[in-house]
């Protein structure tokens, strides 16, 4: 196992780019599988759904660094039959709750040399002939679901979570000056419980295990997936085009759907 330098921010930003998408702004897909869990201090943890997704993205350089402009899927599974799930029956409360998927639009990013928190760094490793990137995000804001106007809904007034991504990539593809390099990709979340699961402040949290690649292109995100985005919605087969923003969530998208749930 080898520790990788860095090189100067410009060059693990580009490194970077080339491994989550394409530097010189060709549209990439990223498909992922995987499981939820749940687990209360007094019980658990549980195997509550089955997670399949995509993010279909480009970056697109700008002064500094890049726009990583993206829109992401993702449907909850039967955690034993792997069918996408429209109604869930509750283990923890017994009650049933309509699912809501994840259609979040947009889901972009500014991924700059010089950023808020200094120098852009890509921490990596090098075991035996791949680089292992890693990126950690972890978050703490104020929830756009404060716990007074949704007490079923909201875990409290700020939402905190983590999101923890690994890239596993050849170290030979890596050295290339390819705009766009081959990646596996591991990423776990621990998160609150979310909205449309009416567990309110319930003390607990949801560990989401998946992994996944970069594909070649739409076509070879699996049948099923690809049917179930379309008869949603096509666009979200393409990245968009411009930036935009506030980015959509699970729980900015609660709020549209049940301005108020008192």
């Amino acid at each position: 196992m080898i520790d990788y330098p860095s090189g100067s921010p410009a060059d693990d930003l580009r490194d970077l780019i080339r491994v989550r998408a394409c530097a010189d702004g060709t549209e990439t897909v990223v498909w992922w599988t995987g499981d939820v869990y749940g687990w209360q201090p007094d019980d658990g943890p549980r195997h509550l759904f089955g997670f399949e997704g995509v993010n279909v993205g480009r970056a697109r350089a700008v002064p500094g660094g890049y726009e990583l402009l993206t829109r992401e899927a993702a449907a909850y599974l039967d955690p034993r039959t792997r069918e996408i799930l429209q109604t869930w029956n509750n283990p923890l409360t017994g009650g049933e709750a309509e699912v809501m998927h994840v259609w979040n639009d947009p889901a972009n990013q500014r991924w700059q040399e010089q950023g808020r928190f200094g120098p852009f760094r890509a921490p990596r490793v090098q075991i035996g002939d791949q680089v292992v990137f890693n990126v950690d995000v972890l978050l703490a804001y104020p929830s756009p679901l404060p716990a007074a106007e949704f007490p079923d809904h909201s875990a409290g007034d700020t939402y905190r979570a983590m999101e923890l991504f690994q890239f596993f990539v050849p170290a030979s593809e890596l050295a290339s000056d390819a705009a766009s390099v081959p990646c596996t990709l591991s990423w776990t979340r621990v998160s609150p419980w979310l909205p449309w699961m009416e567990l309110g402040a319930r003390p607990g949290a949801l560990v989401y295990h998946c992994r996944g690649a970069k594909l070649g292109g739409w076509d070879e995100v699996p049948d099923r997936f690809r049917e179930h985005v379309a008869a949603y919605d096509p666009a979200f087969a393409h990245a968009p085009e411009d930036w935009s923003e506030p980015n959509e969530t699970s729980w900015t998208a609660f709020r549209k759907r049940h301005p108020g749930s008192r």
